[in-house]
Parts: C-alpha cells; sequence; structure tokens
C-alpha cells in the first residue's frame, strides 16, 4: 500500500512538475516576444524610422486617437523633423506585464531636452505584441487635439576680423526685393515690369515667374526676389523692398577664396546635420565653412505643447541664443588687398608668412570672384561665365600644387651642404648648354640657360644652373635627397583650415631612373608643392633652418622641426642674397628696392616632350635676410601670356609689406 502511494505521488510529482515547466517556458517565451516588441520599437524610434514604426501599432489604438497610418506617420516626421530633433536617446527600457516603459532625450535645434517618461501597454494580435499607440508617446501629456509650438530666436553670426581688428566677413544691413503680385499690373504692363526687374536683378524673367507660381503666393502677400545692397537699392514700377541683413565681405574677391562665403542650407546639409533648420545659413567654402559651427552660434528659443485654444500646456525646452564667436586672424587685411592688387592681370597666388612663428599674413589666389554675389544670389548667366572661364576663378591656387621650379634648388643646396656632397669652395666644370649622365639617356639632356665652365655652388644659385644642381642631385643619391625633402615637410599635413594634398616627392616611392632624381634636385620631375607648402619649405632659409608650421587664427602656436643645419642655411643665404645684388642673378629686379633681400626665382616648365615649347609657370620666394620677419611666396601661371614673372609683380608688394610690419610695431 505504501508503494503504491509514493508511486501515486511521486507520478503527480512528475506531472505537476511537467505542468510547471510548460507554464514557466511558455511565460519566458511570452516574456521574449514582448521584449523583443519592445526593442524594434525603441529601436525604430530611436533612427526616427516612422514607417516602420507605426507598422508595431494596434489599428484600434490609430482609430481611437483619431489617425491614419499616413497620420501617424506624417504627425512624427513633421513634429520631431520641426523641432529639428537630430539623436534620439532611448534609455531604462523595461517589459513587464504586459507593459512597456523607457525614457526619452532629444537633441534639437535648440539643445538637448530632459528626459521624458513614456509608458504603454503591449498588445498581443495574431501571436506577435504590438503598441497600444496614444499621442503621449509623442510627447507625455500629449493629446491629439494638441500641437506642438516650436518659437527660436536665430544666433548673430559671429564676424571673421583680420589681426588688426578690420572685418573680414561681417553681418550688413540689406534690402529683400521683391513683387506684390497686384502691383504688377496686367499683361503687357505686367511682361514689362517683371522684364525691367529681371534685368536689374540680374536674375531671368523665368526665375521670376517661377517664384510667382509658388503655391503660397497670393496677390497681395510679398513674394522676395533676390537680396540686394543697401547702395543698390533702386525703386521700380513693381518692386518692393524689406529690410534684412546679409553676410558682407569688405575685400570682395581680394579674399573670396580664404574666406569663403554663406548660403541656404540645402537638402543634403540637413541630411549630414538634421538639426539645421531648412532656412539656417551656414558656411559654403573657405573659413566660413571651416570655421561654421563657431561663428553660426547657438539658436535660442522655446518648444511648448499647445491645446486647441493655442494655450500653453507645458514648455518642454527652453533654450538661451548664442550668438557665433568673433574669430580672429594672423591675416592682414590691408596686405591681403594689395598683393592681390599686385597680382595684376596675371593668374596665380601669393602667400605672405611670418616664418618664425608660421602666422599666414596674406593668402592671395586669382583670379577670383565676388563673394557678395555669391550671397545675395547668383544668376545662372553670370554663374555659367565663371565656371566657363578658362582661368578658372573658383580654383584655390595657394592650395593647388605645382612643380616648384628653381626655388627647389636653395633646398638641394642646403641638403647637400648637411649631407658633405656640395662644399662652399667646390667648382664644378661643366661644358656647353646641355648634359646628360651617360648614353643611357638616350636624347635625354638637361638644358641650363647660361653657359659658365667653372660653376661653384654661389653661381649656380645666381644663375639658377639646372646641370648643377642635376649632378649634385645625383651625387646625394635618392636616399638621401628622399630623406632631405621630407625634413622640409614634404609628405606632412598641416591641419590648415582648408583642403589641401601633401607635398610630393614623386608619383610612387622610388624614383624609376637617375633621369628623374636628377630633374628632382632641381625642382621638375614629379615634385608638387602648394604655395602655402612652398612657405613652409623656405621657413628655414628665414628661421636657422628650422621649419614652422602654419597657422591662421591669432594665439596658435606652431611646431618647429630642424630641416638642415644653420651652418648650411648661413651658407645658402649668403648666395641669395647674392641673387638679388649680383647683376646676373635671376632675382636682380629687386635690388633697386635698397632691402638686404635673399631671394630665389623658378621657372617650371610644363610641356609634353622634351624639344618642344611648354607653358611656363614663374615662381620667386623672397624675404628680408637681416630682420626675418616675413617671407614672400608668389605664383604666375603661364607668365608668359601675362607678361610678368613673379619677380617683377612683388616688387611693388615688398616695401608694402615692409612698411605695414613696421607700423605694427
Amino acid at each position: 500500500m505504501n508503494k503504491k502511494i509514493v508511486m501515486i505521488i511521486s507520478v503527480l510529482a512528475v506531472i505537476i512538475l511537467a505542468i510547471v515547466g510548460i507554464y514557466v517556458f511558455i511565460q519566458q517565451k511570452d516574456q521574449k516576444a514582448q521584449e523583443k516588441a519592445a526593442t524594434q520599437w525603441t529601436q525604430n524610434f530611436e533612427k526616427k524610422k516612422y514607417t516602420e514604426l507605426v507598422k508595431q501599432v494596434t489599428t484600434d489604438s490609430l482609430k481611437q486617437q483619431g489617425y491614419t497610418k499616413d497620420d501617424f506617420v506624417k504627425k512624427y516626421t513633421n513634429v520631431f523633423g520641426g523641432i529639428g530633433v537630430s539623436k534620439i536617446q532611448i534609455s531604462n527600457m523595461k517589459v513587464s506585464d504586459q507593459k512597456l516603459s523607457y525614457q526619452a532625450v532629444f537633441e534639437t535645434a535648440i539643445g538637448k531636452t530632459t528626459s521624458f517618461s513614456y509608458s504603454t501597454k503591449l498588445i498581443k494580435q495574431d501571436g506577435t505584441y504590438q503598441i497600444d499607440w496614444k499621442t503621449s508617446l509623442i510627447f507625455p501629456n500629449m493629446k491629439p487635439t494638441d500641437r506642438i509650438s516650436f518659437q527660436t530666436t536665430t544666433a548673430i553670426r559671429g564676424d571673421l576680423v583680420d589681426v588688426n581688428g578690420f572685418d573680414l566677413a561681417t553681418n550688413k544691413k540689406a534690402f529683400r526685393a521683391g513683387i506684390i503680385p497686384k502691383e504688377l499690373g496686367n499683361d503687357s504692363t505686367r511682361t514689362k515690369r517683371i522684364e525691367k526687374i529681371a534685368k536689374f536683378l540680374d536674375v531671368s524673367t523665368e526665375s521670376v515667374e517661377q517664384k510667382l507660381a509658388q503655391g503660397w503666393v497670393k496677390d497681395d502677400l510679398f513674394v522676395p526676389i533676390k537680396i540686394v545692397a543697401d547702395e543698390d537699392v533702386q525703386k521700380m514700377d513693381g518692386l518692393q523692398y524689406a529690410a534684412t541683413t546679409t553676410r558682407y565681405y569688405p575685400l570682395g574677391a581680394a579674399a573670396a577664396h580664404l574666406i569663403g562665403y554663406t548660403g541656404t542650407v540645402t537638402a543634403e546639409d540637413i541630411k549630414k546635420n538634421p538639426a539645421l533648420s531648412s532656412d539656417a545659413i551656414i558656411g559654403k567654402t573657405g573659413l566660413e565653412r571651416a570655421y561654421d559651427k563657431e561663428l553660426r552660434g547657438t539658436d535660442g528659443g522655446s518648444i511648448s505643447l499647445v491645446n486647441k485654444d493655442g494655450k500653453v500646456k507645458e514648455v518642454l525646452l527652453e533654450s538661451k541664443v548664442k550668438n557665433g564667436e568673433k574669430i580672429r586672424l594672423t591675416i592682414d587685411a590691408l596686405m591681403q588687398k594689395r598683393a592681390y592688387e599686385d597680382l595684376e592681370k596675371a593668374t596665380g597666388s601669393t602667400v605672405i608668412m611670418e616664418p618664425q612663428n608660421g602666422a599666414l599674413m596674406a593668402l592671395v589666389s586669382k583670379p577670383s570672384f565676388d563673394p557678395n554675389q555669391m550671397v545675395r544670389g547668383l544668376s545662372q548667366k553670370t554663374y555659367d561665365q565663371y565656371a566657363n572661364d578658362p582661368e578658372r576663378p573658383f580654383t584655390n591656387r595657394f592650395t593647388q600644387r605645382y612643380a616648384p621650379g628653381s626655388t627647389m634648388k636653395a633646398i638641394t643646396a642646403a641638403i647637400g651642404f648637411d649631407a658633405g656632397t656640395l662644399k662652399a669652395n667646390r667648382v664644378r666644370t661643366i661644358d656647353g648648354l646641355q648634359w646628360q649622365k651617360d648614353g643611357s639617356w638616350g636624347n635625354y639632356k638637361i638644358t641650363r640657360v647660361t653657359e659658365n665652365q667653372k660653376v661653384d655652388y654661389k653661381k649656380a644659385l645666381i644663375y639658377s644652373d639646372n646641370i648643377f644642381f642635376a649632378q649634385e642631385g645625383l651625387e646625394l643619391g635618392e636616399d638621401r635627397l628622399r630623406a632631405g625633402l621630407k625634413k622640409f615637410g614634404f609628405g606632412q599635413d598641416f591641419n590648415l583650415p582648408f583642403a589641401m594634398t601633401p607635398a610630393q616627392i614623386s608619383t610612387d616611392k622610388q624614383f624609376k631612373s637617375d633621369i628623374l632624381l636628377a630633374d628632382t634636385a632641381y625642382g621638375q620631375g614629379q615634385l608638387l608643392m602648394s604655395p602655402i607648402q612652398q612657405a613652409v619649405a623656405y621657413s628655414a632659409f628665414a628661421n636657422d633652418g628650422k621649419i614652422v608650421q602654419p597657422h591662421i587664427r591669432v594665439n596658435e602656436k606652431s611646431k618647429t622641426s630642424e630641416a638642415v643645419s644653420k651652418k648650411a642655411v648661413d651658407q645658402v643665404n649668403a648666395a641669395l642674397l647674392q641673387v638679388v645684388k649680383d647683376p646676373n642673378g635671376t632675382a636682380h629686379n629687386l635690388a633697386s628696392l635698397k632691402l638686404p633681400l635673399a631671394a630665389k626665382t623658378g621657372t617650371a616648365e610644363l610641356k609634353l616632350e622634351q624639344g618642344t615649347e611648354g607653358i611656363e609657370n614663374s615662381f620667386v620666394f623672397a624675404f628680408n635676410a637681416e630682420k626675418k620677419n616675413y617671407l614672400i611666396v608668389s605664383l604666375v601661371e603661364n607668365h608668359k601670356k601675362s607678361g610678368k614673372t613673379a619677380t617683377q609683380l612683388i616688387k611693388d608688394l615688398v616695401p608694402e609689406v615692409e612698411k605695414s610690419i613696421e607700423t605694427k610695431k
């Protein structure tokens, strides 16, 4: 009997355990299903995938709130898009007894909100869990008839100023020119007035008509067409003006590539930064773009929950406006303007730098464009004229790379002195105007301009002797030349606020021939350097052998690194002074300035094959060898076309630079 009871009890125990196990299993499976639905909901919410979000909502709950699926998606899109939500962060998600709770923080156009708490039911339908949705899942306490009020105070964009506080980019009073349709008249009168307005504003009549045809336009509403400067306002039938402010660039074309310009955001801009409002003004190019975040500041305002009667139920976020910063640059506006003007009609660039501290005083590219036109609105015709100009006015030439030509010979000489292959008293015997290492070069020969049989390093720099430096390059060898050039900044990124590819020694890691090694030594071959990179490399000659990293903001400090010894630099500088003083020197035209100038000129010839005539780019770098307080690098593309070399064009600039620096003292 006892055995039977034990057996029965055992069987019952097994059955009970099985039932409990099944129950626990079902409960666990059900809990996982709830958690899966909750995770999908919060993840879709974080990623702002509203079309996926609505698939998780019960149909009944939508109906109870008076919403369709389309209404749901539009509501989320309009609410969170309208307040510029760039990020949603979910935390503390909990699922228990078919209830979901979590917290959310939103990063909006005017800042980050506090944490909002959400809760809802999970409804099981057809084996899966869905969300019992209410408008309170948009914002807590929100009812179906409530709306979100978003009021903003736009931050004032900060100024860019030069080293002396002179405005380079600022805000200026302007007028928005526009049309009130009913004032245009009818038929031919309307047509004539639109044509006259379009011509005055430098826009097409088609673009005016398109603006007048917008869906929101009414006969008595002001339709903005284009911003015009205060001084350009003219009375005209059918044309009205509304006061506004616009970005203004006092130096105009003289600093366009450096300062850049602003414009209204595009859909692509908003995609990159969802916190931007659809009418935000941002930097499009140059320093306006590089420093946009600091210059733009942070808009202030409030986000409120408002009931159907227009009364504020709850302030969700309130933020004070933070105006943009004023950024002071090392640029000298007067120096910038003069450097631009002194390039005259040439296509080229001028860089002026303090060689001992790396401060960039002027960065000029020419031809240029008017950034004020870009801000106010450029007609398609004017834009096409810029875009189709063969001189490429939109190209930034102080960051574009070129073969540096014979200016490189100063660097080769300094490397040679430190390597011991170049001696101050060594004389090379060179016959004729052409030379090649041996017959393995085939028809290729290196050519020089002036025939000197006995050539030391000074004479080689004064006359800019290609053959002398080709031979020096071969004697140095590839390893020593490459190692030396890298110390002069080749391959380095200077971390400046504009795009610039590092200076290049060659396209491959190794030279593929002695010809390329020889050509590199006198500044041809595959060498590529921007004018800024040239200024950095040549700073060694005004800084006891150390190159200096460039900077453009006041109070920044630049690192220096040793490129060559002071002894090597002193020996090269002795020759660079003679490049100016000696009547045969390639920079002798600067001698009349009566200044202790050290300089080196260069011509880089671009041609398809040897023996043919190519385009010649002209270069010069110059500095005061006593004060060593500035360094000028100037480039002229195709100087034969412009009629003047870079050396000729900086002659008037040098005294202005000297004067400007003395005035600062």
